[in-house]
């Protein structure tokens, strides 16, 4: 069996073992990490062989650190990786290079045929029908999307979204609300196979799913980090959010989308969202200004070419094909936002 996983914003660590009798055996770590003294990788094969398999990720990183001799010093490893790699070979979890990926970069498109879109192309991934994608967003009105399990009155201001135009829709995936608006926002979505997550818990799938995004953010002078749950955090402060869906019909998929902002009116998104005054309050932070750095401040270059720079990252680490949205998609799609993602019952379904 045969494991990989790479640490986010650190080296890749890859495991290689067998299972008799329920047992971990020839268990050999391997990876392009940095570990001092030299013989503490021994160690650490030794600390797994043995251990069951049924062990958690947790559990099998204990073992590790039980092993290490005093003073190792590990760079760009983990014994927590070291855990998720070995359940990840476990669980005979697919790595990125195993896919032909796509790209939909397509026009603008209404908030609620967005959310359709989201939900059509995971069913599809699950169902075989469609590769692994990445689907970059663009806009064709304000709005504010909230999370599937969010109260509409506690988290908007509705009359104040009607005052500035912004349209209110509900999405599939939990998580909070999103502030949009088209030439400030850079939203993406990736639809993968349940089996790119396997052996990862739900809260490292998150900076896992991402790791290609702090490389592409590093690329143009931006350290970032992921901040659990959700957040994609610099020392300037959050520039991004994370939200998931997962299918389990077919074979199983993730939704896994993220907003960033590209620029940020403050006070607009103040007035327009509730839960955003008590954020700011429980953060001790006195603006959204100071919570919030946007990428256009941070990287002083064009929405459109983050863009491209994000998507040439990704082609570069993964590949990359050009796709679009099916006809069988769109008239799906476009069913659904008119049905369910543009009507009340759905975007009122928590008051």
């Amino acid at each position: 069996m045969h494991g990989e996983y790479k640490v986010p914003g650190g080296k890749l660590v890859v495991v290689d073992l067998e299972v008799r009798d329920g047992v971990l055996c020839d268990v050999r770590v391997a990876g392009d990490f940095f570990l001092e003294p030299d013989e503490a990788l021994f160690d650490i094969n030794r600390a797994l062989e043995g251990a069951s398999a049924d062990l958690s990720a947790q559990e099998l990183a204990a073992r590790v650190d039980a092993a290490l001799p005093r003073g190792t010093v590990m760079f760009g490893l983990t014994s927590d990786a070291v855990g998720v790699a070995v359940r990840r070979a476990l669980a005979n979890a697919s790595d990125w290079h195993h896919y032909d990926w796509q790209l939909i970069h397509g026009g603008p498109q209404s908030p609620a045929l967005h959310m359709a879109l989201d939900e059509v192309l995971t069913t599809e991934v699950a169902a075989g029908r469609r590769p692994p994608t990445l689907r970059v967003w663009e806009w064709a009105s304000p709005a504010v999307i909230i999370g599937s399990f969010q109260s509409l009155r506690n988290e908007v201001d509705t009359e104040a979204a009607a005052r500035h135009g912004m349209t209110v829709v509900r999405r599939i995936s939990g998580g909070g609300a999103m502030f949009v608006e088209p030439q400030s926002t850079i939203t993406y979505s990736l639809y993968v196979p349940d089996s790119l997550v396997q052996g990862l818990s739900f809260a490292d799938s998150y900076a896992y799913l991402d790791d290609w995004v702090l490389g592409a953010l590093g690329d143009m002078g931006i350290k970032a980090w992921y901040q659990p749950l959700n957040d994609i955090a610099t020392e300037a402060g959050k520039i991004a959010g994370a939200a998931q869906k997962r299918v389990v019909s077919g074979n199983g998929a993730v939704l896994h989308h993220v907003t960033m902002a590209y620029d940020i009116d403050a006070d607009k998104m103040l007035d327009v969202l509730r839960i955003g005054r008590e954020k700011l309050s429980d953060k001790g932070t006195k603006s959204a200004k100071k919570r919030v750095d946007p990428l256009r401040r941070q990287t002083g270059l064009p929405r459109a070419t983050v863009i491209d720079r994000m998507i040439t990252s990704f082609r570069t680490r993964y590949g990359l094909t050009e796709g679009s949205v099916t006809d069988e998609e769109l008239t799906r799609a476009t069913e659904l936002a008119k049905t369910k993602f543009s009507s009340k019952e759905w975007t009122a379904r928590v008051p």
